[in-house]
């Protein structure tokens, strides 16, 4: 009897460590920080995750989820209170981010790599505006704590407004295809 005891502790031991285990993202210290850049400047600003997780096996995020509040856009460069809300009001409309219409953006975890001296590289599908593309990129891993920086080609998800492969003779006024997304993440 101890014997077939002992063989059922270790298949349950055995069984558990094979199953993920889920972690939520906490949204309340977690931040996503955008950068756009035009010729000649640049914006910056912050968006709020509005939830997410991760499921782990052996140091290895196998799943997971991260939905951005597409109503949280803000701007930290501009000071005039006038100027700030007029960016943040012209991303929000149709002309960019239709948030509207879209308020929340998404990244959803299809393929990963262990983690290896802290880095993992990380292949999803990013959801904005309706539009889909896969991306790939490396996290960083420091405590619970995940960072990564994405660099994302607007013009695959529609945001069509000053894009040279939109538009001809912008010139000047043309604003780059690819912004950049810095993430920190914190799980529990």
């Amino acid at each position: 009897m101890k014997t077939l005891n002992l063989v059922a502790a270790l298949l349950l031991a055995t069984s558990v460590s094979v199953f993920a285990q889920k972690k939520e993202v906490k949204t309340e210290t977690s931040v996503v920080k955008w950068t756009g850049k035009k010729i000649g400047g640049s914006h910056h600003g912050e968006i709020e995750v509005k939830n997410g997780y991760f499921e782990f096996e052996n140091d290895q995020i196998v799943a997971g989820e991260v939905v951005i509040d597409m109503n949280s856009l803000s701007n930290t460069d501009l000071e005039d209170e006038g100027y700030n809300q007029k960016l943040v009001g012209h991303l929000k409309s149709d002309d960019f981010f239709g948030v509207e219409k879209y308020p929340t953006s998404s990244f959803v975890v299809t393929k990963t790599t262990k983690f290896k001296e802290g880095k993992a590289s990380v292949t999803g599908k990013l959801t904005i505006k309706g539009k889909t593309e896969e991306l790939t990129f490396d996290v960083v891993k420091s405590g619970d704590s995940y960072t990564a920086q994405l660099e994302v080609d607007r013009s695959k998800f529609d945001v069509r407004y000053g894009s040279n492969s939109f538009f001809d003779n912008l010139g000047d006024k043309a604003i780059n295809d690819i912004f950049t997304l810095e993430i920190a993440l914190s799980v529990n």
